[in-house]
């Protein structure tokens, strides 16, 4: 028996090491196919497609208007608008009762108050950003009832008298024209509530919204008919189609549609992630909500009208790890590119975690939406963005679905090139158990790009690349060991360990041929940015 069971045991043995011999052969041999594919990318300089969309850039999202009263918000704001360049900034609760906007005297007489809003606006203009006017929630004091949504308690309900509402508005957009000037004004976008199709943010039913709105543009172009007015800001690209008929049947005016779209499966508010979320496997998921909603404008009254997504992510929690992980940079880059032309702002819900929908957040990296933890730490997304805004104003020719190509008036040359897989392991596993792990990314082989038709001369050529452990700040914060607080010090070791400083540089001469030449090792959902400078000659 003895015997038997050392006989077994080096049977065993010798067959597991066979096994472990074959898979380990096996996974090398995976991995030599892999490293042996080549991506090609062939760019003419000469050969432009025309100026480049940057449609990604129109606009950011910010969690609600209160908090854009911090100095940290507004430190980090102008840190993102300096670097990614966003012209135009969306938020919540522009009218709630902490912006102090709206209360009556015992007479039931209106008295508005604006010295909040001025703050917050006359900052956003002073770097160079200017507000997508978002019009809620009610004011308790003008409400027709009590029930709220967040931690911050924004009132969802109708307006208790709709001539008031209508009055406030009115007088709300005047101490806009008057504060800051026609001229401006026009150039900004004013619209009706947030996701009125879902009953968290809306206690009223679609004739009452539509009643909201028909009110509120009537007043806002009572003071002026230029300004654009829109809706219905929904949930899941819902209601455009009848909130465009309701506009023809009954006269009343829209300037543009706008509506949100995110890439999980299931849900639309869950604020605190209890639900769990699956990332979509569906390859147009985002990206074919924007091309319908785009579809279903040119099918109605008003076929040239701007669609506006005026929020859009992976996920639609602020307790989705999928948020911070290096993944999101490619995804973002991937929806973006899908999306093309059909929308003519594409607003990534948000620019920062300083975000309080379930109330202030104790923990560093906790799944937030933002582009920057509340520290400031720069996560993997906030480079897709720079990135982007890194790009040249004119977009060359390219028949890779991955990439684009740019150029300027100086003979430089741009390239930002990413791989997107999808790794999520399926309907199973929520992404708050998937992307909290160390993910190592598989190769995906090579990328060989070669530019012809630039001058010959000498040039700086720098790459820049985000993905796992690259730029991967919360990969960082794993190795730290998650901390549920970080140190001053350890704050600063995440930023330097991921502040984005080029991976590589070089100076290069280009021949007669005016041929260029760079591969690339590429892994799962890496992000590289390729930059050809000329040299100035004295």
């Amino acid at each position: 028996m003895y015997r038997m069971y050392i006989n077994l045991k080096f049977i065993g043995l010798a067959v597991f090491c066979s096994l472990l011999f074959l898979t380990s052969k096996n996974a090398c041999s995976q991995t030599a196919i892999a490293d042996s594919v080549v991506r090609t990318i062939s760019i003419n300089y000469n050969d432009p497609k025309g100026k480049l969309n940057t449609m990604f850039k129109e606009c950011i999202g910010a969690g609600r208007a209160n908090e854009g009263l911090r100095a940290d918000w507004q430190q980090q704001l102008a840190d993102v608008k300096k670097i990614c360049d966003f012209k135009y900034i969306r938020m919540h609760g522009l009218l709630s009762d902490d912006m102090a906007v709206y209360k009556e005297d015992k007479d039931g007489n209106p008295e508005y108050n604006y010295m909040y809003i001025d703050a917050l606006y006359d900052y956003l203009l002073s770097i160079g950003i200017r507000p997508f006017v978002e019009l809620g929630f009610m004011p308790s004091s003008l409400a027709s009832g009590s029930k709220t949504i967040f931690w911050w308690r924004g009132n969802v309900t109708p307006p208790k008298d709709y001539g008031k509402w209508a009055a406030f508005i009115k007088d709300l957009t005047q101490h806009f024209t008057a504060r800051y000037g026609e001229n401006e004004v026009e150039k900004w976008y004013f619209e009706v509530w947030n996701e009125p199709n879902l009953d968290g943010f809306w206690a009223g039913s679609q004739d009452e919204y539509f009643k909201l709105y028909t009110y509120t543009v009537k007043a806002i172009k009572s003071v002026n008919k230029k300004y654009k007015v829109g809706g219905p800001a929904s949930a899941g690209a819902a209601w455009i189609p009848e909130m465009i008929d309701f506009c023809k049947k009954n006269n009343v005016p829209i300037d543009f549609a706008s509506t949100h779209t995110y890439g999980v499966q299931q849900g639309f508010l869950d604020e605190f992630g209890n639900s769990g979320t699956v990332l979509s496997k569906d390859s147009m998921a985002v990206s074919g909500d924007i091309i319908i909603s785009r579809q279903q404008i040119k099918a109605g009254a008003f076929p040239d009208m701007e669609l506006h997504f005026t929020e859009w992510s992976s996920s639609y929690t602020p307790a989705d790890p999928l948020h911070d992980s290096y993944h999101e940079a490619s995804y973002i880059l991937e929806k973006i590119k899908q999306a093309g032309t059909a929308a003519n702002s594409m607003s990534y819900w948000v620019f920062t975690d300083i975000f309080e929908e379930p109330g202030p957040r104790f923990t560093p990296f906790h799944g937030g939406f933002g582009l920057l933890t509340i520290q400031g730490i720069k996560k993997p997304a906030f480079f897709a963005y720079q990135y982007l805004n890194q790009l040249y104003e004119l977009e060359l020719k390219n028949s890779d679905d991955r990439s684009v190509a740019t150029k300027n008036s100086n003979g430089d040359f741009s390239m930002l090139l990413w791989d997107f897989t999808n790794t999520h392991p399926g309907n199973k596993v929520n992404n708050q158990s998937y992307y909290i792990q160390d993910l190592p990314a598989k190769s995906k082989g090579k990328v060989s790009l070669t530019v012809t038709g630039l001058k010959k001369g000498k040039y700086t050529v720098k790459v820049n690349q985000v993905g796992y452990r690259v730029n991967d700040s919360y990969t960082s914060y794993i190795n730290m060991g998650r901390p549920a607080r970080l140190s001053k010090t350890e704050v600063e070791k995440l930023k330097n360990e991921n502040n984005g400083a080029a991976i590589q540089s070089a100076t290069v001469n280009i021949g007669e041929n005016g041929k260029f030449n760079k591969d690339l090792n590429i892994r799962e959902n890496d992000v590289y940015l390729i930059e050809v400078v000329k040299v100035a000659t004295k």
